[in-house]
């Protein structure tokens, strides 16, 4: 059977966004100046309930379109240079295709992380027009099960609508840690990933501390397993992982509320998803002043943080502007 268009259409975007990556990366190893990551929230309410998770509920509404606007072009003029929805689940936004267009429009490379759930081949092809650079999906079980119902079983014919329809790059996330019962499924969800033709990675779940649980010998073993699966790309950036999987602190520089910014539903600027309040101030607030400061502040979280996309927004200032602030409120 021949290629299908969407197949040979993403081939094609996939080029472009290289380029934009490695022109970020060369940008961002110039200028220490400006955030490489923004995850924003569009609406905290989730048509799921992980057992895991405490970034959701269910009765919040969608944060106004006008709103996430005036955020995006913030976040714009700030010069980052990535901006990714999360949630709660972002498909549930009504205008997320019109929040992403305008993502675009500064020339910043969007991403989308989403249980799946919601996709069809009519909004994968939205998402395609709306030009999203990538997406990610987290499959943390063959089955469903009382910890999470984002499972392989459910999820399977999404991930061959994506396959056939998704003209932006897709990643699968499969997990291992707390609250995972069968680790073994990480592994086959690795392998579908791949034979569908996406990137994969592997995510170390944390606490609601965003702190490391120890994993077990058996989930050591997987974890080697599915890093020997793939393909390289800038999400595989993990090298922080080695020391996660044994339960050792890295000894690392955070530049979380300057390298990477955490925009929740309200608009206010956190460290990450799990260290909410700190620094805790409006976007519409927050300076440059603001970015430099948390540049060279130490974050006492750090060693035993498990958050990979604030660990990848950072490691390309681990060799310089030793951290010489202290958090005092």
């Amino acid at each position: 059977m021949g290629k299908t268009r969407a197949w040979i259409q993403r081939q094609q975007r996939a080029i472009s966004y290289q380029y934009r990556v490695f022109k970020m990366i060369a940008t961002s190893i110039v200028s220490t100046k400006h955030p490489i990551l923004a995850q924003i929230i569009p609406i905290r309410k989730c048509n799921l309930d992980c057992a895991y998770c405490n970034e959701y509920d269910k009765v919040s509404e969608p944060v106004p379109t006008e709103k996430m606007i005036e955020r995006i072009d913030q976040l714009a003029a700030f010069g980052t240079s990535i901006i990714v929805f999360s949630g709660g689940e972002p498909l549930l936004h009504p205008d997320l295709d019109q929040l992403i267009t305008r993502i675009r429009s500064h020339g910043v490379i969007a991403g989308l992380i989403t249980n799946g759930y919601l996709l069809t081949k009519d909004r994968i092809e939205k998402l395609g027009k709306a030009r999203l650079d990538y997406l990610q999906i987290s499959i943390d079980n063959v089955k469903p099960d009382d910890v999470s119902m984002k499972s392989l079983k459910v999820l399977d014919k999404k991930l061959g609508l994506l396959a056939e329809h998704a003209i932006f790059q897709v990643n699968i996330n499969s997990v291992l840690g707390s609250g995972i019962n069968n680790p073994e499924d990480a592994l086959t969800v690795a392998e579908r990933a791949i034979a569908l033709g996406f990137s994969n990675t592997v995510g170390v779940i944390h606490n609601k501390f965003g702190q490391l649980k120890p994993l077990s010998e058996h989930e050591k073993s997987i974890y080697k397993k599915i890093k020997a699966l793939g393909k390289k790309s800038f999400a595989r950036i993990d090298y922080f992982q080695k020391n996660i999987v044994n339960s050792q602190p890295n000894n690392w520089r955070c530049r979380a509320g300057a390298r990477y910014l955490y925009i929740c539903e309200d608009g206010l600027v956190h460290y990450c998803s799990q260290m909410r309040g700190k620094p805790g101030i409006s976007l519409r607030d927050y300076t440059r002043e603001n970015i430099r400061r948390e540049f060279y502040t130490k974050k006492v979280c750090a060693p035993m943080c498990t958050i990979s996309c604030v660990h990848q927004a950072s490691f390309l200032d681990n060799w310089r502007a030793p951290q010489n602030l202290t958090k005092t409120r």
